[in-house]
């Protein structure tokens, strides 16, 4: 029920394709969309705003970043490194455009790797559903950190479904912090990694 209402109101389609073509591997993981009901308990709990520059790894086809955009105007990049999956989000782009009439500059989707990407001055907050290995993740995490040693500011990290190998590293290998756990309703009781895992790396 959440999906249809949602998919319809921002006019996208972002449901997993197991027919996608594929261009993973052991180190890049396939793409799944964060439930929409796990979304509602994210921004009940964390701040997100205008001011906030979210960046997306492993984005899919944009699920979360028009989420945010519509609710909340923050600028959103979505980084994909499957081409077939990055077409598909830029069509979402022109679908979500097309219904909501809102102004979409905010809204950019960047196609290659994460550690590839460029971690620009005013990126704060970073999102992650186990888009990768933990070996990729180091490496984007190091950019991050050498961003904020250039431009220092409040970061925020959010995990979602977060693997140990990912929660270990922050915690004994950077200066992140846990500051949240959010807990999804009637889900986390059955299974204990769906939860969100909040760490920030402060000025």
């Amino acid at each position: 029920m959440k999906n249809y209402y949602y998919e319809n109101l921002l006019n996208i389609n972002t449901k997993q394709d197991r027919n996608a073509k594929r261009e993973y591997s052991n180190n890049y993981h396939p793409y799944e969309p964060t439930p929409y009901s796990a979304l509602e308990e994210l921004v009940k709990h964390h701040d997100i705003s205008a001011n906030d520059h979210v960046v997306d790894f492993g984005c899919g086809l944009g699920r979360l970043n028009f989420f945010l955009h519509y609710y909340f105007s923050p600028s959103v990049t979505g980084i994909e490194m499957n081409e077939d999956v990055y077409q598909k989000a830029l069509h979402n782009l022109k679908n979500y455009h097309k219904k909501t009439k809102t102004n979409i500059d905010r809204i950019q989707f960047y196609c290659g790797k994460a550690e590839d990407y460029s971690i620009r001055a005013e990126d704060n907050q970073f999102y992650f559903f186990n888009p990768f290995s933990v070996h990729i993740f180091r490496k984007v995490i190091h950019n991050i950190m050498k961003s904020h040693e250039q431009a220092q500011r409040h970061i925020f990290v959010v995990l979602y479904y977060s693997h140990e190998d990912y929660l270990f590293f922050l915690e004994r290998e950077t200066n992140f912090k846990l500051i949240n756990e959010i807990q999804i309703p009637h889900h986390y009781e059955r299974d204990p990694y769906e939860r969100f895992t909040i760490y920030q790396l402060e000025k």
